[in-house]
């Protein structure tokens, strides 16, 4: 499998619930939307390690059946949209995104 993980840092206090509201209603099931992608996890981040802060506001793991499959999505409309759209999130809650990606194992 192929997965990218996206690190996304913590919204402004007073915009977590826009933020989070945004996300699940628009930028994930862009995300979904994508023709070859097999799973979506997502995990909003409440604390760190032994009681350290978070270190990010949440994680999202994306994941295809291997790097052909992630290849084919990127040049697709359901990719485009979904990279506006991370931007659009990031110019207006003022996060940043962070993103690695990688073969399992």
């Amino acid at each position: 499998m192929f997965k990218l993980v996206a690190l996304w840092s913590a919204p402004r206090p007073e915009d977590v619930d826009a933020f989070e509201a945004a996300y699940h209603a628009s930028h994930a099931p862009k995300a979904r939307a994508l023709p070859n992608l097999t799973a979506l996890e997502t995990i909003r981040i409440n604390e760190g390690l032994e009681g350290s802060p978070p270190a990010w506001h949440r994680v999202t793991v994306m994941i295809w059946p291997d790097r052909a499959a992630f290849e084919r999505d990127t040049t697709t409309p359901e990719w485009r949209t979904l990279r506006e759209d991370g931007g659009g999130m990031v110019a207006r809650f003022g996060v940043t995104l962070t993103a690695s990606m990688g073969e399992e194992g």
